[in-house]
This record gives structure tokens, sequence and C-alpha cells, in this order.
């Protein structure tokens, strides 16, 4: 059974996302600007394709390496010991780093592994602890685990999961998973935090941010930092990246938070990680 820390991982409040980040300078310039903005918390996965312009990124800018936390993810076909140790070398490899800041199983259920995940999720994520031991990876987590997986996991392994990195935003409010992992600290991250997008013309959250003189996508950012989750807004463009950063200068009313605690769906990616087909 995982030992029960007391605290959450210590992060920064907010990090930037690079999921559907053109690969190649768009993803290069964009963690660039990131950086420049006072993001210190960059967030990548295998699959995204752009691990080494994050890594170029991060060697090109004038931050040292123990400034900046750099999260990456294992994909669903590098499942099972083996696997699992030679796409995490090759993670390392292709962003030029000796080590990474969070590790995280990207999705609990793969296709794949559907009629035994159980059995190959625990060998995978010893291939975490044993790295974590090494001291190539600071903090092991997940990503898109509900409850249940959540609750399997806890009663089966060493080290605790310290991140779960899932889809929240207004009108996604996960609230059982959120619950659960507090209880249990461990920091839930946000991604997609502007339901891709969908939510930027939502006319509750427009009269919302109108109050506050700020737009709807720092409403959504700030609305995840109220809740104690960490956003992680993806954007390309450096105005945006600016200003998604731009939402420690205001806090949300409790009727305000409330409002948006109680939206109706909106913005929901589809994707249910007990189902994925990929």
């Amino acid at each position: 059974m995982a030992n029960n820390n007391t605290s959450k991982i210590d992060l920064p409040a907010i990090g930037f996302g690079t999921f559907k980040s053109e690969i190649g300078d768009v993803t290069y310039r964009s963690t660039l600007d990131a950086l420049e903005a006072g993001y210190r918390n960059i967030d990548t996965a295998t699959v995204y394709g752009n691990e080494a312009d994050v890594g170029r990124a991060l060697k090109d800018s004038k931050f040292k390496r123990e400034e900046i936390s750099i999260t990456t993810k294992l994909w669903n076909s590098s499942w099972g010991e083996t696997k699992a140790l030679q796409a995490f070398d090759k993670s390392l490899e292709v962003m030029g780093l000796d080590y990474v800041d969070v590790y995280l199983i990207h999705w609990p259920v793969p296709a794949k592994y559907r009629d035994n995940y159980k059995e190959k999720m625990l060998e995978t994520y010893k291939v975490l602890e044993k790295l974590h031991g090494e001291g190539k990876i600071k903090h092991i987590g997940v990503s898109n685990f509900k409850v249940h997986h959540l609750e399997f996991l806890l009663d089966n392994i060493s080290i605790k999961p310290e991140v779960n990195q899932i889809e929240f935003h207004p009108g996604h409010y996960q609230k059982d998973i959120l619950e659960y992992c507090n209880k249990h600290n461990i920091l839930v991250q946000a991604w997609g935090p502007l339901g891709q997008g969908s939510l930027l013309e939502n006319e509750l959250l427009t009269e919302i941010a109108k109050k506050y003189n700020k737009n709807v996508a720092q409403v959504c950012i700030r609305w995840c930092i109220e809740k104690g989750v960490m956003p992680l807004p993806k954007s390309n463009n450096k105005d945006r990246i600016i200003s998604n950063f731009n939402v420690f200068d205001f806090s949300l009313s409790k009727e305000d938070i409330s409002a948006i605690d109680n939206m109706a769906p909106a913005g929901f990616s589809g994707l249910d990680p007990d189902n994925i087909e990929f």
C-alpha cells in the first residue's frame, strides 16, 4: 500500500501546455515565450511528438535547469517493464535532459490492455517507482485516472502518485476526482482548462469576465486555481500566452465560483478514460 505523504507536490500554480502544439519551431518558440512570460512548468508528452522542441527551448532559454519543472508522459504503447524503461530513456534523450521533474502514465486503460489493464498498470507503475528511486524522476504520477483507478493503484503500490492530470474546466468539473485527490494529497492538474477553446464565447463566463475586467480564458484559469487545481493552458500566440499567465491580480467571488461550479456541461472532449480507442 502506498504511503500517504501529508502535503501535495510543490509546483508552480500554473503550467504551460503543449498538447496539439505543432511539432518544430512553433512549439519551440511558444515554449520560449512561455518561459519569458513567467511560466516555470512546461507540460509535454511522448505522443505529442514535441518533447525535442521543449528540450531545445529549455536549453536555449536564459533559465537554469533547476528553475524549470518539466513534465512528460508515458504513452499507451509503452506499457510494461521493458518498453516503459526504453520509452523513458528515449524521452530523456530527445529532450537532452538527465532527469524529468514529473513523469505520468498517460491513460489508465489503453485499448490494448482493456482486459488485463490492472496487472499491466502495476507492472508499468513499478518502473516509475524504480526510476524515482534512481533520481531520474523527481515526482511520479498519473493522467486521466478516475477514482476507481486511483483506489486500485493506491492499494497496490509503494509510492503514491503525486499528480493526476485530468480534463478539468468550467462545464466539466470532475468534483469526485478532485475531492478524492485532495483527500489523498494528490495534486490535480487541468488539461484543456479552456475546454479546447470552446468556452471562450460562453455567455455565463463572458458575464463573469466583464465584472473583473478580464477575458474568459483568464476566468477559466483563475477558477482552476481557486479550486486548488493547476491549469495547463496552451497557446502558440505570444499575446495570449502572456494574457493566460496574468491571473494573479484578481480572485473570483464565492458566488461566481459557485456559478461556474454549477454550469451546464460544456467543452467536454468526449474522452472516457475507461473506453478510449488508443
